[in-house]
Parts: structure tokens; C-alpha cells; sequence
């Protein structure tokens, strides 16, 4: 038994850890007086909102300090057919113009991209999906790479995701194209926006309406300042940080990506603001428990019996 700090979610708490059927488990009751102490905080596995699964060997997932991941573009076949070992919430393909991103790129899996020519069209697609159970549905929005869908289709996607009560989230890359995306209706940015600096009047506009998932680490120079800096300010202006990585985006890890940790403290993100971006899983719900000494999502590791000096028959 030990007496710990941990994350609920929301802040930070007194508890205890003790072992049960083989493992940790945290309660959420103070320890007898004189119970040694664990350094660190004891809380769930993180979240990841942005990973392309199909881009990756997921099966490294199980040994890693995620326990839920958002896929952001898959074949839906494949998608909704992935086992464990981690949450899988998905939206499916990249919902795109005839012609747009990521239509022409070689890595993208075949069905993982949906091209929709019109608004009717793209009415079907969100009820074909809400079908497949996604979690999301995902537009594309990249001025720079092709055609875009058109402000109709857009709303019609939105329109049709609001009756299946789905959210939609966005990738807006190209100038305006973030400020559109949330104008016509999404509520969630697949990138924290880093094609231009936004005015402060659309961050406080943006940080009322919509989240932004953080993705910063995959950039470098321009964009990745600018990144920073979007992000600061939204935050400070109350909106709503997501970590995720767009794992499978290049060589990333099939776990935490530290990187990524770093880049939300540039942006003024640490502490119990830092903790909240991770999603972690409940850590009173009897899951695995991860142990951050002196509260370092980056030192995270899973807590083991060993670490609170009990070894069961």
C-alpha cells in the first residue's frame, strides 16, 4: 500500500494504491497515517487524437503509455475491425473534393479517401459512416494541395453529422482555410492551425466555438513557430488543447511522443493544463495506472507491484 497524487482528469487528488488481482489499483481514499508515500502522479493511460493506424504497427500500442487513440483517416472496413489492445475511436476516410488531399498521395490506403462531388452526395457519405459507427466524421480542408469541398458540401456534411449527432473535425491547411472550416461548422481542428498566424479576434472567436488537436511536432521552421504561437494564444484564450501526434505522419513512435509533450510547454502548456490534454483514462476504474515522476508526462511509465513493494503469491 501506498498514499499517492493522481490525476482524475480534472485536477490533482490524494489517494491510495494497493494491489489487487495481480496489479495496482487506485482508490480514492486517504492512506492510513504513516503509509509511505510514491513519488510522482499516478493516473491513466493518455490519449492520442490524431493517428493513422494503417500507417503504423499498431500492435505496438500494447506495451505503450496510450490506452485510447483517435484514428483520423482509414479504410472504415479495416478500422472497425482493429482488436485491442487500446481504445479505438475513428472517423473513417478523409471526406475530400474529386481531386483533393489526399487523394494523390501514395501513402494513403486504398479506402481511406472519399472524394464528394456535391452536397447530396455528401449527405450519404456521413449516413454511410454513421453506419460504420465512426466517431467522427473528418473533411478536408487544403487549399494548397487541390480542389476543396465547396461551402455546400461542407454544410451538408455538417449538417448531416449534427443528426447523428457526430462531430466534425477538420484538416485545414492553406491560408483562411482554418477560419473557414470553423466558420462552416466543424468543432474540432485536426492541426493546430500552422499555415499563417491568426488574428486575436478569430483565436477568442475559435476558442469559443471549436477544439484544436495540437500536432505540432510534425512541423519545423515556419510552420512550427507559427504553431506555437496559435496555440499559446488560443490557450490563453480559454480554448481547448488535444494532444495528438498524426502518428503514422512520418517516423513517429507507436506511443507518447515526447516531441509533442515539449511542444505543448513551448506553447505554455504544462501542469495540470498539460495532464488535461492527454485525456488520460480514469485511473479509478481498476485499468493499467501510469506513474509520472515529479508530474512528467514524458518520464511516464506504466506503475508496477513493484513500486509499491508488494509482491503477491
Amino acid at each position: 500500500m501506498r498514499s499517492v497524487t493522481f490525476f482524475d482528469g480534472e485536477g490533482l487528488r490524494e489517494g491510495t494504491v494497493v494491489a489487487r488481482d495481480r496489479a495496482p489499483q487506485l482508490f480514492d481514499r486517504p492512506a492510513p497515517a504513516g503509509t509511505a508515500r510514491l513519488d510522482g502522479v499516478v493516473t491513466g493511460l493518455f490519449t492520442d487524437h490524431h493517428v493513422h493506424l494503417q500507417l503504423v504497427d499498431h500492435a505496438l500500442l500494447a506495451a505503450s503509455r496510450l490506452g485510447r487513440v483517435v484514428d483520423l483517416g482509414a479504410d472504415p472496413n479495416w478500422i472497425s475491425d482493429v482488436p485491442g489492445p487500446v481504445v479505438v475511436g475513428y472517423a473513417g476516410p478523409f471526406l475530400t473534393a474529386p481531386g483533393g488531399y489526399p487523394s494523390d498521395r501514395a501513402w494513403a490506403p486504398p479506402g481511406s479517401v472519399r472524394e464528394i462531388p456535391d452536397a447530396e452526395h455528401a449527405a450519404r457519405a456521413v449516413d454511410e459512416l454513421a453506419a460504420f459507427g465512426v466517431s467522427f466524421i473528418k473533411v478536408v480542408a487544403h487549399g494548397e494541395a487541390g480542389p476543396v469541398l465547396d461551402d455546400d458540401a461542407f454544410r451538408a456534411v455538417v449538417r448531416q453529422a449534427a443528426v447523428h449527432r457526430i462531430p466534425v473535425v477538420a484538416h485545414a491547411e492553406g491560408r483562411g482555410q482554418a477560419q473557414r472550416a470553423v466558420r462552416l461548422g466543424a468543432t474540432r481542428l485536426a492541426h493546430a492551425p500552422f499555415s499563417e498566424p491568426l488574428s486575436d479576434a478569430e483565436i477568442a472567436a475559435q476558442a469559443a466555438s471549436a477544439s484544436w488537436i495540437s500536432t505540432m511536432a510534425v512541423h519545423d521552421g515556419a510552420a512550427r513557430s507559427i504553431a506555437v504561437d496559435n496555440v499559446r494564444r488560443f490557450a490563453a484564450a480559454g480554448g481547448e488543447i488535444l494532444y495528438g501526434t498524426d502518428m503514422g505522419n512520418g517516423p513517429t513512435p507507436v506511443d507518447l511522443r515526447e516531441a509533442e509533450v515539449d511542444a505543448l510547454r513551448a506553447a505554455g502548456i504544462d501542469g495540470v493544463d498539460l495532464l488535461a490534454s492527454l485525456s488520460p483514462a480514469d485511473p479509478l476504474d481498476g485499468g493499467p495506472l501510469l506513474l509520472l515522476p515529479h508530474g512528467d508526462p514524458n518520464r511516464a511509465r506504466r506503475l508496477t507491484l513493484a513500486d509499491i513493494d508488494i509482491t503477491e503469491p
